[in-house]
């Protein structure tokens, strides 16, 4: 699907800058230039048999801890998913993993989790329109109406995190 159209169909505005392709936080944080709203890490997550996906969305400088983000899920067990599932379900390969992705889950199979941080301390969000090679700054508000018109089951959650700083430097 093509991102900038569904952006434009929605109204929802946003400012687009290209970089270098960035897989990592870290080259995130060198490769990609200041723009407003917060960076963002996104992780695509399913329950240990494989039957429950998730969109894990919060800021880049935390670090999820899996163990208790399973009982917060309320699944067992979770582990990340395969480059596979990530193209079955989201239509997109490792290092463009975003929110916006979610365009692509036709099933509603992916439940999108948001940190509770992330979504009260910022009014926008930095995000890749579905390829590495590029960001957006998008408005929350503008994120939360894409993601109820579409009706991808979203919510909001106080996810267990610890800082995290990248190494920037290189």
């Amino acid at each position: 699907m093509d991102i900038y159209k569904i952006l434009a169909e929605h109204q929802i505005e946003y400012e687009h800058s290209d970089h270098p392709p960035v897989f990592t936080v870290e080259e995130a944080h060198r490769q990609t230039p200041d723009m407003p709203g917060a960076k963002t890490k996104n992780l695509f997550i399913c329950d240990n048999k494989g039957k429950q996906h998730f969109l894990i969305v919060l800021e880049a400088d935390k670090r999820i801890k899996l163990k208790r983000l399973a009982e917060v899920l309320g699944v067992k067990k979770v582990r990340f998913g395969s480059p596979e599932r990530l193209m079955r379900y989201l239509g997109i390969t490792p290092g463009a993993v975003s929110i916006l992705a979610v365009i692509n889950d036709q099933e509603k199979a992916v439940k999108v989790v948001i940190d509770s941080h992330l979504w009260q301390s910022s009014e926008a969000i930095l995000c890749h329109p579905l390829v590495n090679t590029s960001t957006l700054a998008i408005a929350l508000h503008d994120i939360e109406r894409l993601l109820n018109s579409t009706g991808q089951p979203f919510q909001v959650l106080e996810l267990p995190t610890e800082d995290f700083i990248p190494d920037v430097s290189a």
